[in-house]
């Protein structure tokens, strides 16, 4: 018995956000399904916020394709979750056991997963977690679940850039390259979702490179359906890398109602995305003096922490995942592994070292450029120190680093190119100051390789 009124019946579910239990609520006379969250406070501080933020999210939300949270309870050393019980599966199971859906039942649930997410952005609530897993069928209802990892806008954390959080097959671009998620990152989700339900498998296969599982969501051309498909010309609004030219929510989910009732989708076939407007920032137009540019490329330098930060937070994100489905069972088996190609690659665990490949080089230096552009101006002094010493002297220190870094509101990295032969890595960034002036600058780094990964050495 939990909480002197929940009697436990059976297991019905288990990941990596815990354990999750049919009950039945004593008081009310009615099954819920309450999840086993952790042990006493303070044990496993941030899986408690997660299911305190879980409950008063949810908990704000009233709608008929939410799953509704009840109550939030401590029992002796454990922390439960009480929530709605549904009695069905989930998409990704759907599609595990039945396969690929047909497109109008796929249309009529995804538009009821838009309009829960419509009413979730109404109260200021960005889910950044949608996914097959997430959203439960009961009968022909979609239930959205899961608001572990939402926030809503008036939450701090939510203008710290540099964190990656959600299933990284279903990202968006900016939230990949380390941004904020906003609505319009959830419409790219929804996408992501609605390709899987209907084409059996995730936009991206993962595996065991989340590294370059990133960089492909952040530079290449999304997946798209046979142009004969019912929602072909739909997922290219949806799954559009510029986030500015995808459809709101409530014009997605008037045309996938439309879908679901046999009409004809009128949505052209979009062409692809060149670069996202989002990833063109600034470099102010003025000559900058050696000691001003050099600073610049120390962003280079805090990427090498900025990557580990980022693959944590990834992994961390895919075994919260909470059934144990298929897109995020390959992620729980991972491990550390994706830490340790960012940090320590060339190592093994015996302590040899073999060679790395050209490609697998190219691959983490592009990785370290990515990660420090998507995050050096939330962190500069991290940054600062992703330098090596000579190059930090050369700077001016810190405060000199930071004299131009002060001044860069945002900087997002339009292309990078890096040479494994002599470790240098040419980049085109893009900067907005604070004075609202834009610039783009080319840039060419010396990497130096150093047991914990890569510090920037001077300019190539």
């Amino acid at each position: 018995m939990i909480a002197g009124r929940y009697r436990l019946e059976r297991e019905i579910g288990r990941g990596g956000s815990g354990t999750v239990h049919l009950a039945l609520d004593e008081v009310l006379g009615r099954q819920v399904a309450i999840k086993r969250i952790g042990t006493t406070p303070g044990s496993d501080l941030a899986e408690l916020e997660r299911a305190e933020r879980e409950a008063r999210l949810a908990a704000a939300l009233n709608h008929p394709h939410v799953v509704s949270v009840f109550d939030l309870v401590d029992e002796g050393d454990v922390r439960w979750l009480v929530m709605e019980y549904v009695d069905g599966q989930t998409i990704s199971e759907r599609v595990r056991d039945s396969g690929p859906l047909d497109a109008r039942p796929a249309a009529a649930l995804l538009a009821q997963t838009a309009d829960a997410l419509i009413e979730a952005h109404a109260n200021g609530i960005v889910h950044r977690d949608v996914k097959p897993s997430n959203i439960m069928i009961a009968g022909d209802s979609a239930k959205l679940n899961d608001f572990g990892i939402a926030r809503a806008a008036d939450d701090p954390s939510l203008t710290q850039t540099g964190l990656v959080t959600g299933s990284p097959a279903y990202l968006a671009p900016e939230v990949a390259s380390g941004s904020s998620a906003t609505p319009a990152s959830d419409v790219w989700s929804l996408g992501a979702t609605l390709y899987h339900a209907v084409t059996g498998k995730p936009p991206y296969e993962v595996g065991d490179n989340l590294i370059g599982a990133l960089y492909k969501i952040v530079h290449e051309d999304p997946p798209r359906l046979a142009e004969d498909h019912p929602m072909a010309g739909l997922l290219t609004v949806m799954m559009n890398r510029d986030p500015a030219a995808r459809w709101p929510l409530p014009r997605v989910r008037d045309e996938l109602v439309r879908i679901s009732q046999g009409q004809v989708s009128t949505v052209p076939i979009a062409p692809p995305t060149p670069a996202p407007p989002e990833q063109t920032g600034v470099m102010p137009p003025a000559p900058v003096p050696v000691r001003a540019r050099t600073p610049r490329d120390h962003r280079w330098a805090w990427i090498a922490a900025a990557a580990v930060l980022a693959v944590a937070a990834v992994v961390s994100a895919y075994v919260w995942a909470g059934r144990g489905t298929p897109e995020v069972a390959p992620d729980e088996q991972r491990g550390s592994a994706p830490a340790s190609q960012t940090t320590t690659p060339e190592t093994s665990s015996a302590g040899s070292t073999p060679p790395l490949s050209a490609a697998d080089t190219r691959e983490q230096m592009d990785a370290f450029i990515t990660s420090y552009i998507s995050t050096v101006t939330s962190n500069p002094r991290a940054a600062f120190r992703q330098l090596t010493p000579e190059f930090q002297a050369a700077s001016g220190g810190f405060e000199g680093y930071l004299g131009w870094w002060g001044k860069v509101e945002s900087a997002t990295l339009a292309e990078v190119s890096s040479d494994p032969s002599d470790l240098t890595v040419g980049y085109t960034v893009n900067y907005v100051m604070e004075s609202g002036a834009r610039s783009t600058d080319r840039i060419r780094l010396q990497l130096q390789r150093l047991d914990d990964g890569y510090r920037i050495a001077g300019e190539g």
